[in-house]
């Protein structure tokens, strides 16, 4: 089984967890999903033991008529005790996209999450900076900043960033405590290691987004599917267990938007990679 990450010091999370985005719609410039099915995922998660959510406000369909915050709130308040839902702050939707916004958007957004979800306070909030690459050589000082001063009101418990290198953890560091990283990290997307085991020796929990490739990267090849071979199991879930045998750090949350898909992922806490596994994985 994968066990549980002391979130913050204070949250104790299951280390496979469900990421909201595919819920609204299953891909930029597609429809809308049906929202019973997101509730429907959603509460058949919560069912089988998912107590971490990752959503953000721009986690919508293309239409604007689906939203995963909106879909959470419905399907879950009011919320199991200890259910954690963290969200991202930052971007800024506009005409072309997501685009980054600036330390006077964040407290708008932040309210507009605790609106949608329902919620008093955000158990965790990650600044994402950038769009489809980590911006290097950017501060996130300011931004972080705002973000802390809105943790010292009692809006956010623990923070967190995403999309950063290693000058960017450190940077939000040294204006507050920084319970989680959220960077892309796969079995096939490896870049990121060196800022995983800082991570990990931190104490810091280490969320890859698009566990599954996400499109960014193919998870399926040879070596994978022959793993997958011997456990009868799927490439996805194979994908999976390497994350959480790679680090106790890590903190996974594939997405989607399908209770069968949902059920085939959570699979994967059943599966113990062998060393020979691991080698051929390597």
């Amino acid at each position: 089984m994968t066990g549980h990450f002391l979130l913050g010091g204070d949250l104790t999370v299951g280390r496979l967890g469900l990421g909201a985005m595919r819920l609204p719609q299953s891909r930029p410039g597609e429809p809308a999903r049906d929202p019973g099915t997101g509730r429907a995922v959603l509460r058949r998660a919560v069912e089988l033991g998912v107590d971490h959510i990752d959503t953000a406000g721009f986690y919508r369909s293309q239409d604007g008529s689906v939203h995963a915050n909106t879909l959470i709130r419905e399907a879950l308040a009011p919320y199991p005790d200890d259910l954690v839902i963290a969200t991202k702050v930052g971007p800024v939707p506009g005409p072309g996209g997501l685009g980054e916004g600036s330390s006077a958007d964040l407290r708008p957004q932040v309210e507009a999450d605790l609106r949608s979800l329902g919620l008093d306070r955000l158990d965790l909030v990650y600044l994402r900076i950038g769009t489809t690459t980590t911006p290097q050589g950017e501060s996130l000082a300011e931004r972080f900043e705002t973000l802390a001063a809105l943790r010292e009101e009692g809006l956010i418990r623990h923070l967190g960033v995403s999309n950063v290198d290693a000058h960017h953890l450190a940077e939000a560091r040294a204006i507050a405590p920084v319970a989680a990283v959220q960077n892309h990290f796969n079995i096939a997307g490896r870049d990121d290691a060196a800022l995983l085991d800082t991570c990990a020796q931190a104490g810091i929990a280490f969320v890859p987004f698009f566990p599954l490739g996400g499109g960014k990267t193919e998870i399926d090849h040879s070596a994978v599917a022959k793993v997958a071979g011997r456990h009868n199991a799927t490439v996805h879930q194979i994908a999976l267990a390497w994350l959480l045998a790679r680090s106790p750090a890590i903190l996974a949350i594939p997405g989607t938007g399908s209770v069968a898909h949902l059920e085939a992922n959570l699979a994967a806490r059943a599966i113990t990679l062998t060393e020979e596994d691991l080698a051929d994985l390597t």
